[in-house]
């Protein structure tokens, strides 16, 4: 099937991308994406902050406890602190992903996006004021609302570039949303460098930074449209949805876009709200479902975030002698990558690269967990747990970073879709959450073999791609809802012969 046969243009092979359809691409759409994906870097940026000045907040830890006790602080307690420190990030991610539903069918997508930067600006003020109060609980109070905020952008984000993304650039602009994390977490690496915030005296500026894009996110977002599916669909607006769409598209010409909601909003009216706890009744999402919770647990139990979080330690225990600058370097692969995968996602599908940057991880965490065994014996296999750890992150770029945060909104229809990102979210915070937590502790277990729990893991989740998950790449979000209908098989009955009549083998998946 022509991958891009419902766009409005035909994109030529000559083309390294469909980014590259001009077409397209026009400066209010530009505009739109490059502010949505400023939640994307928040939290990227505060998925990576905690981890260059570990030494540093733990000493303030130590000394506060000291200030309040006259004891120095026990070894386990502050394993304990440290960890909560940056677990405590994930618990607010949960709860935020889990109300991402309560707020875009209300205040719409954009709107949404602009309330939640209160959450920023509260967790810059705890956070960079928690050294001056002498008081850890500020800490750990600012990541726990700056994870909140993180866990609302995580759907809000994906969901509005999804939803104002032309057809044929939608896997494309979709990765952008990987690229603000990443971004983020290395201006996280950078900045923390220890000549730079990560000292004694700048780490509370250092966490408060996060104060800046949320004042640029603020003063760009009223200059963005809502999403056109939302004033349609929801809103019932279809005056102001072509309007919003003759502004992205650069064209007067949008009635197929106009149409396909049109077609959405008819098959959201066939369906009753759908409520998340109807989500895991109905056999018509089952499979949906299954696979967006799975494609977000291959992301967080892939080990990226074990490496995220506690890099400078672990390349530290590889003998490195530079953790830091090592990071950094895990941080520009990370980048890198991730603006390959933007190239080839609409290329090489989604199912595709899935399954490359899971055996390739799998591969590398095999390569990572022998020379860390080994780097004792051999000083100079430290240098291949280097090179493991980025390939590691490469590979993740590749696939497992970018296409769980999208998918989940191609595989939904607009009924379900808040709903599936609530559950889809919640998944893979509660995954993130149990990483950040425990890996401190598995790891003293388990010494250097650590990773070869996450390659079990990445080898499960590579079967399962294998044989559930369906290439959704050039599929309008109709198709792709066409498909695991004809697949629920008694569950599609409940449509009638017009959804039937739908359901061509073309829509197969």
């Amino acid at each position: 099937m022509d991958s891009n046969r419902k766009g409005p243009v035909i994109c030529t092979k000559i083309h390294l991308s469909s980014i590259f359809c001009l077409q397209h691409m026009t400066v209010q759409l530009m505009l739109a994406v490059g502010t949505a994906v400023i939640g994307s870097l928040q939290f990227g940026y505060n998925t990576g902050v905690i981890n260059a000045p570990q030494a540093t907040i733990e000493g303030f830890l130590n000394e506060t406890w000291y200030d309040r006790y006259s004891e120095h602080i026990p070894p386990n307690s502050l394993t304990t602190l440290w960890a909560i420190s940056v677990a405590i990030f994930s618990v607010g991610g949960i709860f935020g992903s889990f109300s991402v539903g309560l707020f875009v069918n209300r205040l719409g997508r954009r709107n949404s996006m602009l309330v939640a930067n209160i959450l920023a600006f509260v967790a810059a003020a705890l956070m960079g004021f928690s050294k001056l109060a002498a008081s850890w609980e500020m800490l750990i109070i600012g990541r726990l609302v700056v994870g909140l905020y993180s866990g609302l952008s995580t759907g809000f984000v994906p969901m509005y570039v999804g939803e104002i993304a032309p057809t044929a650039l939608r896997g494309a602009l979709g990765t952008l949303h990987q690229l603000g994390i990443v971004v983020g977490i290395l201006m996280a690496q950078i900045l923390g460098i220890e000549s730079i915030m990560g000292n004694a005296t700048m780490w509370p500026f250092l966490l408060g930074f996060t104060f800046i894009p949320a004042v640029i996110q603020c003063a760009l977002l009223p200059f963005c449209p809502e999403s056109p599916r939302f004033l349609l669909i929801i809103q019932n607006e279809e005056n102001k949805a072509k309007t919003v769409l003759k502004k992205l598209r650069g064209t007067d010409d949008v009635g197929d876009d106009i149409q396909e909601m049109k077609e959405e909003s008819r098959q959201m009216m066939r369906e009753k709200k759908v409520t998340i706890l109807e989500l895991f009744r109905s056999p018509l999402y089952r499979q949906p479902l299954l696979v967006a919770i799975m494609l977000q647990l291959s992301q967080q139990f892939s080990g990226i975030n074990a490496v995220f979080y506690y890099s400078t330690s672990i390349f530290k225990k590889a003998g490195v002698s530079q953790p830091v600058y090592a990071t950094i370097g895990a941080g520009v692969v990370n980048t890198v990558f991730t603006i390959v995968s933007l190239f080839v996602v609409e290329r090489a599908g989604r199912r595709s690269l899935h399954l490359i940057g899971l055996m390739g991880m799998a591969v590398s965490a095999v390569c990572m967990t022998i020379a860390m065994a080994l780097t004792e014996q051999i000083p100079a296999l430290s240098y291949v747990s280097i090179v493991a750890i980025f390939v590691f992150v490469a590979f993740f770029e590749i696939g497992p970073g970018p296409i769980p945060w999208f998918i989940v909104a191609e595989l939904f229809s607009q009924g379900p879709r808040p709903a599936a990102f609530a559950v889809a979210g919640f998944s893979n915070w509660t995954a993130n959450f149990i990483v950040g937590m425990c890996f401190q502790y598995v790891e003293q277990l388990t010494g250097p073999y650590v990773f070869i729990i996450f390659t079990v893991l990445l080898l499960i989740f590579f079967i399962f791609t294998y044989f559930k998950v369906p290439e959704t790449k050039g599929r309008t979000f109709d198709e792709i809802s066409a498909g695991f209908r004809q697949n629920a098989g008694s569950g599609a009955e409940k449509y009638g012969p017009h959804d039937h009549n739908m359901l061509g083998t073309d829509s197969q998946l």
